[in-house]
């Protein structure tokens, strides 16, 4: 690309007029400039330059001209003959080794002036590039950029995966075949995990043959049949004078005795018990806390919760160091600040941690990090292209795959721009690059702060992303429209984009409906197309693969929220139709509080398998008490209504489930419908509500939302 490194000095020019800055030790001959520095090139690249040559006087002049050294070399031969007019000369830099190079470019004019022109140049060294699995790559000085070549099929390659042996290269792809995982009980599942290897975990439950026959497992042999334990309900009558219950292996009605256990617990009430005809329940208590965390009274910015699958539980914070174990009595800070994180094989996977432009993996107890991987290390061209790099979001699309969206100031616009690149890196479970491209669209071009408000992956690894302008300057930022969507291969491939007409937001994912968080119709996965729609915006939606259910209308997670609380009414719609399948109604003096939802497994009764019930929060305008509800996921019945005991600041703005327990956060001041979300409040409140019998559900969308970061993941289990 030619550099126009003269100021324009116009046509024309007289003795009398005003000529300071031309250089020349005497007569009328004239350079626009005394050096040209050459930008910095490598070996084998190249780099252009102009100068012009000028006349003060009106008489034309006669020049002869010195050569230049290499690397250096003039693209036009300098005028011998100069009149009146500027004459442009180009020149070129050319190094072909390292190092800093510089020569002159004399010329001696007729009437006896002469001027000189001192050029200069640098060659910094080839740098490294960091080659995708099944690819090499070199650095092309020409374009400065990072080149890709894939390997040959059949090449050996590590696929970033404990799970795959004997992997090869094919089309450019790393694939390997599954290990094989056996430790010889039949009564166990054996599973490979994608960082650590095998192991075994207890298996499901052995089928039984109707009501009165369950299975059991024999390490040996495997599942068998046994009659189920006498007293499980095994019909339709339920009442203690008359309960269809197993005998010895039989259904059979019986008259209920004294003391038998007729209505399961809910978390707040007791499990009923038969006293003559009627089955009496103890009252229902309000649910106490068994730990409580203000981040402000430990002067701490922390304002996301994390919970891992043993229940610990880590608070982050934006550009914050991470609380690690936070509920056991010595809880660990990190040593490095991070910008989200979130959960990841079992690890806390990390955004610009330990600095901008990295992510790594820690562990969730430790902090020590497994692996960090840096998108300005992997590839100089980025680097050399942006202002800044730094972790914009997220996405779990695999055991095997994540989605890194990295954000950056264009280098010829510096910090104090809106303008914003975007690149897409898929990174394998050991930090290694799978892929890199930067995301380009017109929408994307607009210096309006476009960003990545929303990111989702489905069950088969494809990932799914909402951009949107921001409609403000600083964290957290605040979506606008409109939206657009696009769509990745788990590899990194684009397959379709689109746009539409409403405010970015999150998105939920489950059997090839996307649906979006400000929208009321859901898109197809296989090519964007528009689908199904309701009457309200799906906000923090949650999903099994028979229902999906919205935040109740006018909820939200913001503290300063003006709207008043008026929703009774959470609705359930059948999938993939939308149709309505069941409305919930509220108690008299009540309303829903937050737009956080979650999905769980409750027991409904004695000798029956849970359910799945979706929770949300509600409060009695009557004594503003906050109170948790559940509903049965599949027809609306109730399953549970529960009083909280703490004293709410604000409503519930995060919701997540340990096996046992819920947890909430409350009292964060800033915007929490935003990216990230409640970035640099310093008020939030963490409390633990024990809830024995209570666990995580396993659903393709189980509700993510409220941790920024988490894992916004269609699982795959049914």
């Amino acid at each position: 690309m030619l550099l126009l490194l003269a100021a324009m000095l116009g046509t024309g020019a007289t003795a009398c007029r005003d000529e300071r800055g031309l250089t020349g030790a005497q007569g009328r001959l004239r350079l626009s400039h005394e050096r040209l520095a050459f930008p910095v090139t490598y070996p084998g690249g190249t780099r252009e330059a102009e100068v012009r040559v000028m006349n003060a006087g009106r008489a034309p002049l006669e020049v002869t001209w010195t050569q230049v050294d290499a690397p250096f070399s003039l693209m036009d031969a300098p005028p011998v003959h100069v009149a009146s007019d500027e004459v442009p000369v180009r020149l070129r830099f050319s190094p072909q080794a390292t190092g800093t190079f510089e020569t002159r470019l004399m010329g001696t004019a007729s009437d006896g002036g002469h001027v000189e022109l001192v050029l200069s140049g640098e060659a910094r060294p080839i740098p490294d590039c960091v080659a995708p699995t099944c690819a090499s790559t070199r650095f092309d000085p020409v374009t400065e950029r990072c080149v890709e070549t894939a390997l040959a099929d059949g090449t050996a390659c590590d696929p970033g995966n404990a799970c795959l042996t004997l992997a090869t290269c094919q089309q450019g792809r790393c694939k390997g075949h599954e290990r094989p995982c056996d430790d010889g009980n039949a009564c166990t599942t054996d599973v490979c995990h994608v960082l650590d290897g095998c192991s075994a975990v207890p298996a499901p439950p052995c089928p039984g043959a109707g009501a009165c026959q369950v299975g059991t497992c024999d390490p040996k042999v495997g599942c068998a049949l046994v009659d189920a334990p006498d007293g499980t309900f095994c019909g339709t009558e339920r009442g203690c004078d008359a309960a269809d219950v197993c005998v010895e292996g039989v259904c059979a009605r019986r008259n209920l005795p004294d003391g038998f256990v007729c209505e399961a617990a809910s978390p707040c009430q007791a499990e009923g018990r038969c006293r003559g005809s009627v089955c009496e329940r103890p009252s229902a208590v309000a649910l106490p806390t068994d730990w409580n965390l203000d981040a402000f009274g430990i002067r701490r910015s922390l304002h996301d919760l994390l919970v891992g699958p043993e229940g610990d539980v880590t608070l982050a914070g934006f550009y914050a160091s991470a609380l690690l174990d936070a509920a056991a009595p010595s809880p660990l800070v990190s040593s490095d600040t991070a910008r989200r994180c979130m959960l990841w094989n079992g690890r806390l996977l990390c955004m610009d941690l330990p600095a901008d432009g990295k992510v790594s993996l820690v562990e969730r107890y430790t902090g020590v990090p497994r692996w960090t991987f840096s998108l300005a290390q992997a590839r100089p061209d980025i680097e050399r292209r942006t202002a800044s790099l730094f972790l914009a979001r997220l996405a779990v699309m695999a055991p095997d795959r994540l989605a890194a969206l990295f954000e950056a100031y264009p280098a010829e616009r510096g910090r104090d721009t809106k303008c914003r690149m975007y690149f897409l890196v898929v990174l394998d479970a050991h930090g290694q690059m799978v892929s890199a491209q930067e995301l380009t669209d017109p929408m994307l071009s607009e210096c309006d702060h476009p960003h990545p408000f929303g990111v989702v992956s489905d069950a088969v690894g494809d990932l799914y992303v909402a951009f949107g302008p921001t409609l403000n300057l600083e964290a957290p930022l605040r979506p606008g429209s409109p939206s657009l969507f696009m769509a990745f291969s788990s590899d990194g491939v684009p397959r379709w984009r689109t746009s539409q007409p409403i405010d970015a937001g999150e998105l939920a994912v489950v059997d090839g409906l996307l649906f979006p968080e400000k929208g009321t119709q859901a898109l197809s996965t296989r090519d964007g197309s528009m689908t199904a729609a309701i009457s309200r915006p799906f906000g923090r939606a949650v999903a099994t693969r028979e229902r999906m259910v919205p935040s109740a209308p006018g909820t939200t997670v913001n503290a300063d929220s003006p709207s008043p609380l008026v929703a009774t009414e959470l609705k359930g719609f059948a999938l993939p139709g939308l149709d309505t399948a069941w409305t919930y109604s509220l108690h008299a003096n009540q309303v829903f509080t937050s737009k956080e939802l979650r999905l769980a497994t409750w027991p409904e009764a004695p000798g029956l398998p849970p359910r799945t019930v979706v929770l949300t929060t509600a409060k009695d305008t009557r004594d503003d008490q906050s109170l948790l509800v559940g509903i049965h996921m599949t027809d609306g019945r109730e399953a549970f209504q529960c009083r909280l005991d703490y004293a709410a600041h604000t409503i519930p703005q995060l919701l997540e489930l340990a096996p046992g327990a819920l947890l909430l956060m409350d009292g964060a001041e800033t915007c929490g419908e935003c990216d990230p979300p409640f970035a640099y409040s310093s008020h939030a409140r963490f409390h633990r509500f024990p809830m024995p019998g209570l666990l995580p559900a396993h659903e393709p969308w189980p509700g993510t939302f409220g941790g920024p970061g988490h894992d916004h993941h269609e699982g795959s289990d049914h």
